[in-house]
């Protein structure tokens, strides 16, 4: 240290800027520890929200796309530019500088990417005001949508079914709530939370409703933390990347030694012609390194990565505007391999408007008051959600006029929600089959609208409910609902559209088997008469693959057993892409080779997925499939252009390496011979619709072309 006097005044210099940071970072955490939490009642004021906000401790972890100088820099600052650079260099040194023309290649090839981004960035960036995510924040008594990267630490925010979790901090009131802490922990059985319990951000609301305080926010919370310690799980996978890099390595890794046995055969060469017409060594050097140069640039495939990229980033940016939000990149070349399609019934077969068509009562139950008790349970916390409770409460009604002394919420796990009212009796309503298992007269009756595609809820009454674990004491069944749901007009239409291309529909559904199985027939799905019931199917990971394969409806599913279904089907060989919209779907669509999400869905299933339909429309998939399948098919021909040149150019090395003769072309016509003959016809083909591709075996069939 003291033989760098100079070094040691500078860091001597930056000690007091050290010092103040320090402190005022030591300040600023003296000021966020004695703000005051806000009355549970009213919440922050706009004057706390601001306060706040100046301390940093707002939500916001940093925008989800590339900066403009990440853009910049990731064009830029590649292998193959880097390689040029020296190869430019060298060619600098010799003087001969119109040789140097492939390096305006390298640079427009960058420009051209790094503009063709900005653009699509620009499209996503405005295309994500559609599915901008907002929470609802209590602020100065009134309950408001405030977007996620503007809650602040204390706010006070209202949970429901479907929310994720957004921050850390305790729960405040329970409705009650049940979490699904999955995409943390792996476990996907919700955990109940009850008052001064803690919510970890990443998590997500299964059933119920609750009010937290937002205690961690941004980079504090625990979803954050994950994020810096670890890397994604679940990315959409990519054959043709994967092979990309493999063909990178292996070339990269030859092009040292062959440029130099090519060095040494090209000078040798030229000493003999500069010995016969009495040249100088300065000659010998240009000459040796000028053909050197050309033989390398040759080999290097600068275009295929650029191309390849450009390809992706143009996709992307046509399917934003047909109304898909991708996600990640390689989830177009995904989607269009995908053999095997998995989705639910409601919303893609059918429009998800569900109506009440029957009311059947059970003994001498009057119809009266199964209508009294349905409207006072869809006035409780315990309520089903989304289609189903709206066209309950369409039918019956709302009511909150007798006393609740306990709930429970309905979840995909359990099939079933109750509630308790202490003057009047308890109430379950659910799944038949997972009510009264034994009563054969009920299924029987309900089978019967099933196998026509209607769905039925069983209404019981019960000696008596248990919220802390979920159960319900002895059912006596009081009535029948029979709910009926709209088959899509354009629903076989796109049915049609994936047989031709290819792909195997798989319908995962939490409804009676029969009820799907009618529905995807009517729809026109291929092979819907094969229905299973999931609760039979074997939990051995191995014997799942051989039965799953059996089968194209699976009813009853819980939310577990898609995941495990998708995992079956991709440990058979298949490229899976799955549809969903809902929290149940958040481990099946990770799982997925390429997970699709509705827009109209929950927060979390669009936090899970690699596309995001913002119109939330299934038809579109037949656009967005094409389009994927079309940007494969070019990427497969610009790519055999580029691997053909990469080996033709290396055997005319190897050649040139063992003849001891002068390289016949200098880099000035190689530029000229690959722009004309390879970059003008590669750009071209690029934006050229063309379908002409292969599932499997990318390099294959590349070399094949």
């Amino acid at each position: 240290m003291m033989s760098h006097p100079h070094l040691l005044n500078y860091i001597r210099k930056l000690m007091p800027l050290q010092r103040h940071l320090s402190a005022r970072a030591e300040e600023r955490a003296r000021e966020a520890a004695a703000l005051m939490p806000p009355d549970p009642e009213t919440g922050l004021t706009a004057e706390a929200v601001e306060e706040r906000k100046a301390l940093g401790l707002i939500n916001s972890a940093g925008s989800e796309s590339r900066s403009v100088a990440a853009i910049v820099f990731s064009h830029l600052f590649t292998w193959f530019n880097f390689l040029n650079l020296i190869l430019g260099c060298l060619v600098f040194s010799t003087g001969r500088y119109q040789n140097m023309l492939f390096l305006g290649v390298v640079i427009s090839n960058s420009l051209i990417g790094i503009v063709q981004e900005l653009k699509v960035r620009s499209q996503i960036r405005s295309l994500r005001v559609i599915t901008a995510e907002e929470s609802r924040v209590l602020r100065d008594g009134v309950l408001q949508m405030v977007p996620v990267g503007e809650v602040v630490k204390d706010d006070i925010l209202s949970l429901e079914t479907g929310d994720q979790i957004i921050a850390d901090g305790p729960v405040l009131t329970s409705f009650p709530l049940e979490i699904n802490e999955s995409l943390l922990t792996g476990e996907s059985k919700p955990v109940p939370k009850k008052a001064g319990d803690r919510l970890l951000s990443g998590s997500f609301v299964a059933s119920g409703q609750g009010v937290m305080r937002a205690e961690k926010v941004g980079g504090d919370a625990y979803a954050a933390t994950l994020v810096r310690n670890t890397s994604r799980k679940g990315r959409a996978s990519s054959e043709m990347q994967d092979t990309i890099r493999r063909v990178i390595r292996i070339v990269s890794a030859t092009i040292v030694p062959v440029g130099l046995l090519l060095y040494r055969s090209q000078r040798a060469a030229a000493s003999a012609a500069a010995a016969a017409a009495d040249l100088s060594d300065g000659w010998v050097y240009g000459e040796s390194v000028v053909r050197t140069v050309s033989g390398v640039i040759g080999m290097i495939p600068e275009g295929l990565v650029l191309l390849t990229s450009v390809s992706f980033i143009i996709g992307v940016g046509r399917l934003a505007r047909k109304k898909a939000l991708v996600q990640e990149m390689e989830a177009i070349e995904a989607l269009a391999r995908a053999d095997i399609l998995c989705l639910d019934k409601t919303g893609t077969i059918t429009t998800g408007d569900l109506k009440v068509r029957k009311l059947i009562t059970v003994g001498d139950v009057s119809a009266a008051w199964v209508r009294s008790v349905m409207a006072h349970m869809g006035g409780t916390a315990g309520a089903h959600t989304g289609g189903t409770q709206t066209a309950l409460d369409r039918y019956f009604g709302i009511k909150k006029d007798w006393p609740v002394s306990g709930v429970i919420p309905f979840s995909s796990d359990r099939k079933f929600a109750a509630a308790a009212f202490p003057e009047f009796g308890s109430f379950v309503i659910g799944a038949p089959e997972f009510l009264v298992p034994d009563r054969a007269d009920v299924l029987g009756f309900v089978q019967k609208y099933a196998a026509g595609g209607c769905r039925c809820l069983l209404l019981c009454e019960s000696e008596g409910i248990f919220p802390e674990t979920g159960e319900a004491g002895i059912l006596s069944p009081l009535a029948v609902i029979v709910i009926s749901d709209v088959i899509r007009q354009d629903a076989t239409e796109t049915f049609a559209f994936f047989a031709k291309s290819g792909v195997s529909i798989r319908v995962l559904s939490g409804d009676d088997p029969a009820t799907a199985s009618a529905v995807a027939e009517s729809a026109g799905i291929a092979g819907a008469k094969n229905c299973v019931d999931a609760r039979t199917l074997p939990e051995d990971p191995d014997r799942l693959v051989k039965e799953a394969q059996r089968y194209t409806v699976f009813g009853r599913v819980r939310p577990g057993q898609k995941q495990e279904l998708i995992r079956a089907f991709r440990a058979a060989g298949h490229t899976v892409a799955m549809i969903g919209d809902g929290v149940n779907d958040c481990p099946a669509l990770g799982e997925a080779d390429c997970g699709i999400a509705m827009a109209g869905g929950a927060q979390a299933a669009r936090h899970a997925a690699h596309i995001v339909l913002t119109d939330s429309d299934f038809a579109s998939m037949k656009e967005i499939v094409a389009e994927g399948k079309t940007i494969i098919g070019n990427i497969e021909r610009v790519s055999s252009l580029y691997l053909t040149k990469t080996i033709y150019a290396s055997v005319l090395c190897v050649l040139f390496i063992l003849l001891r003769a002068p390289y016949p072309w200098t880099p000035l016509q190689m530029t000229l011979i690959n722009l004309v003959g390879i970059g003008m016809p590669s750009v071209l083909l690029t934006f050229e619709r063309h379908e002409d591709w292969r599932s499997r075996g990318f390099l294959t069939h590349v070399l094949r072309v």
